[in-house]
C-alpha cells in the first residue's frame, strides 16, 4: 500500500553508522507514524487524521491497538520516576478525557478491534497505510520488558490475528507501544513476516542486533522527539511546539526522519499544531509519507548492522529501545 517526518532527543550521535547509507532519491522523506493507543483515540482522532492527510495530500502510516482499552490501569506506573511530572506537563485527563482513564479499574475496558472494525477498515480504504501498535497497549508497556518468549509471542498473537480478522490480511509492519521491547519481541517482527519494524529510537534505518543474534526485520526508528516529550519542558507551550520541531528538521539527513504522534493527541486537541508542522516540513522541502513509500525510498537496503539497547529519552518516563552502537563496525551491513 502507498498512501499519499527528527534530530532525536535521546542523545544518540547522529553520526552513528552513517556510512553506506546513501540519500533517499528525490529528497528527504519524513515518515508520519500515527500511534493509535486507545478507544477515543481510534474512535476520534483517527477519523479527523484520516480527513486532515487526505486533504494535505500526504502519506501517513497507522498503527493499532486491537484488544481492550485498559488505560486505567497505567496509574501502576506512579512510582516510576518523572511519570507524575509527565502527567502534570502534558495535562493527561484533558488531553485523553476523563472515562478513559477509568477503563480497565472503574470502567471496563472497550474491546477497540472489535468496535472500530470499521473506523480501521476505512483507514485502509482511504489508502492508508495500516499496521499493529499493540494488543494491551498498558499492559505491553507495563510488562514487555521481563516477560519471556510464551507471554510475548502471546500478546503478539494476539494482535496479529485479531489484524487478520479486520482487515482480511496479515500486517506488514510493527511499531511497538511505548518503544518497549525485549529479545522474544525483536525475533518475532522476523519469525511473523513483519516486512520492517519501527519499535525503537534512534537516527537512522539499521538492522537490529539483540544480544548479539541478526534480527532479520528492519528498524525503521523514530527520529524525532514527540510532543508530548516536549509539551512543557523548558517553558515550551503549544504555541511553541511547532517551531521548536521545525527548527530540528532545517537541514534534512540523509535518510530523512520519521516522526510519531498520536491520535489521541495530534488527532484530537493538538491537531493545530499538526497543521502546522506539516505545512512547515513542506517548505522545507519533505516528501510526507508512510513507512511503506519511506522504507522503498531507501537506494541501498543493504542497511547497517546495530545493537538495540535500553535507555533514557529527556520527556519521557523509564527507559526505551534505542538504536545502539554499529555491530562490529567493519561488517556492519547485513
Amino acid at each position: 500500500m502507498s498512501p499519499r517526518p527528527a534530530i532525536s532527543s535521546t542523545s544518540i550521535s547522529p553520526a552513528l553508522g552513517l556510512r553506506g547509507l546513501d540519500p533517499l532519491p528525490g529528497g528527504a522523506r519524513l515518515a508520519l507514524k500515527v500511534d493509535v493507543d486507545t478507544y477515543r483515540g481510534t474512535r476520534d482522532g483517527v477519523p479527523r487524521l484520516v480527513d486532515l492527510f487526505a486533504r494535505a495530500g500526504v502519506g501517513a502510516t497507522f498503527l493499532f491497538s486491537l484488544g481492550r482499552d485498559h488505560t486505567g490501569r497505567a496509574v501502576r506506573r506512579a512510582l516510576r520516576p518523572g511519570f507524575l511530572r509527565k502527567v502534570r506537563r502534558t495535562s493527561v485527563v484533558n488531553h485523553y478525557g476523563f472515562p478513559t482513564l477509568l477503563y480497565g479499574t472503574l470502567l471496563p475496558g472497550p474491546d477497540i478491534g472489535a468496535r472500530c472494525a470499521q473506523t480501521l477498515r476505512e483507514v485502509r480504504n482511504a489508502g492508508f497505510e495500516v499496521g499493529i501498535h499493540t494488543w494491551d497497549h498498558v499492559l505491553w508497556q507495563d510488562a514487555v520488558g521481563g516477560a519471556d518468549g510464551d507471554w510475548t509471542r502471546r500478546q503478539m498473537e494476539l494482535a496479529r490475528t485479531r489484524f487478520r480478522e479486520v482487515f482480511g490480511e496479515d500486517a506488514r509492519v510493527h511499531g511497538a507501544a511505548g518503544w518497549q521491547m525485549n529479545r522474544n519481541a525483536y525475533r518475532l517482527t522476523q519469525l511473523l513476516g513483519f516486512d520492517y519494524a519501527s519499535d525503537t529510537r534512534g537516527t537512522h534505518p539499521f538492522v537490529p542486533i539483540c544480544d548479539g543474534e541478526i534480527v532479520a526485520c528492519p528498524q525503521l526508528p523514530t527520529t524525532l522527539p514527540t510532543l508530548d516529550e516536549l509539551l512543557g519542558v523548558d517553558g515550551l507551550g503549544e504555541a511553541d511546539l511547532a517551531r521548536h520541531l521545525l527548527a530540528l528538521t532545517r537541514d534534512a539527513p540523509p535518510t530523512g526522519h520519521v516522526f510519531t504522534l498520536h491520535a489521541e493527541l495530534e488527532g484530537l486537541k493538538l491537531m493545530g499544531v499538526l497543521e502546522q508542522l506539516l505545512l512547515g516540513w513542506r517548505r522545507q522541502g519533505y516528501t510526507l509519507c508512510s513507512l511503506a513509500d519511506y522504507f522503498q525510498a531507501i537506494p541501498n537496503k543493504d542497511l547497517p548492522r546495530h545493537a538495540v539497547r535500553l535507555g533514557e529519552v529527556p520527556g519521557r518516563s523509564g527507559t526505551l529501545a534505542l538504536q545502539g552502537p554499529p555491530f562490529l563496525e567493519r561488517h556492519s551491513h547485513a
